[in-house]
């Protein structure tokens, strides 16, 4: 599978020149386009003749790192599968991360606010700054967050390792096929 390249800012990882919207990179080359998820934020477009799979800057919700995958033009259903199978688990761990990160700061907040109308302060102090509880008491609430989102952490896990398993899997049927392509063309070369 391609090496996925990390970006900064949605740039070209060839010329590194930012990439916008209306502009695309003057580095030659030709290729299929990789597929663009919804969830990539603008600006954030590789190139056309791109051959890997590209990293997009982290979502606002979930913090994961996009992965935006490069598909090839002559992909066999193995490789469609394996490409699938990873498309899925980012689908996944975007979604519990997303439902995650908002339901601990919708939490956090509720707590911090039970705490500071319980010690008769406001949510901001006179100057406007945010009031903050120190961090024994929120050592409480990181506690009973986790205990109350245990089952749902292993569920997690459960599911992740699930995917996991089977994404390797794929990758060391796909990796066998290539090898094993590779040696008939080489056989072949040898004969002639």
């Amino acid at each position: 599978m391609a090496a996925a390249r990390g970006l900064r800012a949605g740039g070209c990882y060839r010329c590194r020149r930012p990439l916008s919207s209306a502009s695309s990179c003057s580095s030659s080359g030709s290729g299929r386009a990789a597929e663009r998820p919804d969830s990539v934020g603008p600006g954030f477009r590789p190139p056309a003749h791109s051959h890997s799979d590209w990293i997009g800057p982290p979502d606002k919700l979930s913090n994961l790192r996009p992965i935006i995958f490069y598909v090839p033009p002559e992909e066999s259903a193995l490789e469609r599968r394996l490409r699938e199978a990873r498309q899925e688990a980012q689908a996944s761990n975007q979604r519990f991360w997303a439902r995650h990160n908002r339901a601990f700061h919708q939490e956090k907040e509720e707590f911090m606010y039970s705490r500071l109308k319980a010690k008769g302060l406001e949510m901001r102090d006179e100057s406007g700054q945010k009031a903050t509880l120190n961090a024994e008491e929120m050592a409480d609430f990181y506690k009973d967050f986790l205990t109350k989102n245990l089952k749902k952490h292993l569920q997690y896990n459960r599911d992740w390792y699930k995917r996991n398993f089977r994404i390797t899997f794929l990758m060391g049927q796909v990796a066998l096929v290539r090898a094993l392509r590779w040696l008939r063309r080489r056989k072949k070369n040898v004969e002639q």
